[in-house]
C-alpha cells in the first residue's frame, strides 16, 4: 500500500521539488536529503481550525514519510494573524482574541469604540500581498514555529490515533485537549 503513495502526482512532485529521493545505498527505506534543495520548509495555511488541520495533515506526512526533514530541524509552521485591529492610520495585527482585546482597547483610547475597526482573517487570501508579507513572510517580522519530534513513539501513536478510523480514542483525545484548541466561532 505504501508504493501507492509514491505513484500520487503531488507527491513525486514534492520529492522533486524538495530534491529529495527515497533510499540511500546503506539503507533503501531512509530518505536521502543529500540533494536537499530548502533547508527551511514552511508550512502555510489559513489560520483558523481548518488551516490547523491542513497542517496537522501535512505534518502527518512529513513525519511518515520524510521524518528526516522534521528531524535535521528543516521543517517549519507559518504563524499568520488571525485579526487587523485599526483605527484610522494606526493597526496591529493579532494572534489571539486576547490581543485583539487589548489591542481595541489600547486603540480606542478616549475615541469612541466604534471608530475601531477590526478584521477578521478568515484565510490567507483575504490578505493583500503587502499584508502576508509584513505577517507572515517577512524574514525580519514573522513568527515560525519549527516542527521537532520529542518522542517518536509518542508522536506515531498520537498521529496514528488523530488520522485512524477508529473515533472512540479520538473523541478522548479531542475532549480531553479541547481547552487548548483554537475554536473558531
Amino acid at each position: 500500500m505504501e508504493h501507492k503513495i509514491y505513484e500520487n502526482e503531488e507527491i513525486k512532485n514534492m520529492f522533486t521539488g524538495l530534491g529529495v529521493s527515497r533510499g540511500t545505498p546503506e539503507d533503501d527505506k531512509a530518505l536521502n536529503i543529500a540533494k536537499l534543495r530548502y533547508h527551511k520548509i514552511v508550512i502555510m495555511t489559513d489560520a483558523d481550525v481548518d488551516g490547523s488541520h491542513i497542517t496537522t495533515l501535512i505534518l502527518t506526512f512529513f513525519f511518515r514519510y520524510m521524518k528526516e526533514l522534521i528531524e535535521a530541524g528543516y521543517v517549519y509552521i507559518a504563524s499568520p494573524p488571525l485579526y487587523q485591529v485599526k483605527k484610522g492610520k494606526d493597526f496591529e495585527y493579532c494572534w489571539t482574541e486576547e490581543q485583539r482585546d487589548v489591542a481595541i482597547q489600547k486603540l480606542k483610547g478616549a475615541g469612541k469604540e466604534d471608530s475601531v475597526h477590526v478584521q477578521r482573517y478568515k484565510g490567507l487570501g483575504e490578505m493583500n500581498a503587502e499584508q502576508l508579507w509584513e505577517t507572515t513572510m517577512n524574514p525580519a517580522t514573522r513568527t515560525l514555529k519549527q516542527a521537532s519530534i520529542e518522542n517518536a513513539a509518542e508522536c506515531d501513536h498520537t498521529f496514528s490515533m488523530l488520522m485512524g478510523d477508529e473515533v472512540a480514542p479520538r473523541r478522548a483525545f479531542i475532549e480531553k485537549n479541547a481547552k487548548y484548541a483554537r475554536i473558531d466561532t
